[in-house]
């Protein structure tokens, strides 16, 4: 074990968003034939360090060598170096699925949803949305396969791109069929087109048609997207960029207010996973002001956005957040759910005693919705 399972205290948990290193060959074994050449795939260059190689280029948002600190949770200080190779540096339960049950079992989870960590780095530097879907359905297979022997217990969730709607509405269909519960999207996408926009109705309405959520999910960005207004930031950089990183699913998710897209699809799930939830409820005052305003006729909704999210969308918090229980039933204890992010390093390995803090103020029936009820309800597991 990377560290030490601490058992929750509170049966029938759900981890709403953990990650699973994928094998490095993944794309060139399950990639469509003709796409094989252009697989995803990670080459140890000349340099001595390993590169992720996106469509037979190396990767410029994913830093050489940095491969090997994607399990590094727990530890002190994962150091950039040749010698810390990716397949090396999988840690317990991050790529076996045995593994993985056996950490729920130690940890009293119930259920674990399962998301991709490669799969988080490459739709940055990929414009091109044939092999975009390719890369997809590629995972897609590998994670539902990965998942079917668990009995339930590991939930696969697609990943689908807005850079082609109707392949993804496809697509989706697809993988639901073969056991995905859901599927989720990147904060951005290369034809700089809100979320909300109805170019990508197809997908939502396919979402609706299959009863499953679609969640906005944090990835590498591209360069035009990166919050950050400052120069010379030096070593501080990255700090300050995954700080602000919330920025972008923040921003998909308004879209889906003022491009009316709630109202045209009142069935449709919608979630912000891995960004937090202790700013939902400022951010849900401040459109429901704008809203009564002249501005507010603009949009295409007929009742305040706090009203749209309370019936449709959700939003998972992390377990060290603090200010969070405090407006979960303000806001509606229905949309929250909570997540470790096992085993990404920008989280730490003491999630057991934090979200213990997190819910021990919440009533037994809010405790219960938040841990697991409503990822059943949403997700159908």
């Amino acid at each position: 074990m990377p560290y030490e399972a601490i058992p929750f205290p509170y049966d029938g948990t759900i981890d709403a968003d953990g990650h699973i290193l994928e094998p490095a060959n993944l794309w060139e074994e399950y990639l469509e034939e003709k796409h094989r050449p252009r697989a995803l795939r990670i080459e140890l260059r000349d340099d001595g360090f390993e590169h992720l190689v996106i469509d037979g280029k190396p990767a410029e948002r994913t830093r050489p060598g940095s491969l090997g600190m994607l399990g590094a949770m727990g530890e002190e200080m994962a150091r950039l170096s040749p010698e810390r190779r990716y397949a090396d540096h999988i840690p317990y339960g991050g790529g076996n699925a045995s593994e993985r049950v056996e950490m729920t079992d130690r940890e009293n989870l119930d259920k674990v949803l399962l998301y991709p960590t490669l799969g988080l780095l490459w739709e940055a530097e990929l414009a091109d949305p044939e092999l975009s879907l390719a890369y997809m359905r590629a995972y897609n297979r590998w994670i539902a396969d990965f998942c079917r022997d668990s009995e339930g217990r590991l939930v696969p969730i697609a990943h689908v791109t807005l850079l082609d709607p109707e392949g993804s509405a496809a697509e989706l269909e697809r993988a639901v069929a073969d056991g995905c519960r859901g599927a989720f999207v990147a904060p951005f996408n290369h034809a700089q087109r809100a979320h909300g926009h109805e170019d990508h109705d197809p997908l939502y309405a396919m979402a609706c048609r299959l009863d499953v959520p679609i969640a906005i999910h944090p990835t590498i960005e591209p360069t035009f997207t990166l919050p950050v207004r400052f120069k010379k930031l030096g070593l501080v950089s990255e700090f300050f960029y995954n700080t602000m990183l919330r920025q972008g699913a923040q921003q998909a998710l308004l879209s889906f207010f003022a491009l009316g897209t709630l109202e045209r699809f009142p069935t449709l799930k919608l979630g912000v996973l891995e960004s937090g939830c202790g700013w939902i409820g400022a951010f849900l005052d401040r459109i429901d002001a704008i809203y009564e305003t002249n501005l507010g006729r603009t949009t295409p909704l007929t009742r305040p956005p706090s009203e749209y999210f309370r019936r449709q969308c959700f939003i998972s918090g992390d377990p060290d957040e603090t200010a969070a229980p405090l407006l979960i039933d303000h806001v509606g204890a229905e949309c929250f759910l909570w997540a470790t992010d096992y085993p990404h390093p920008d989280h730490p390995a003491t999630w057991v005693p934090a979200l213990t803090r997190f819910v021990e103020s919440l009533s037994p029936s809010t405790r219960a919705a938040v841990l697991g009820d409503n990822v059943r309800r949403l997700y159908g597991v």
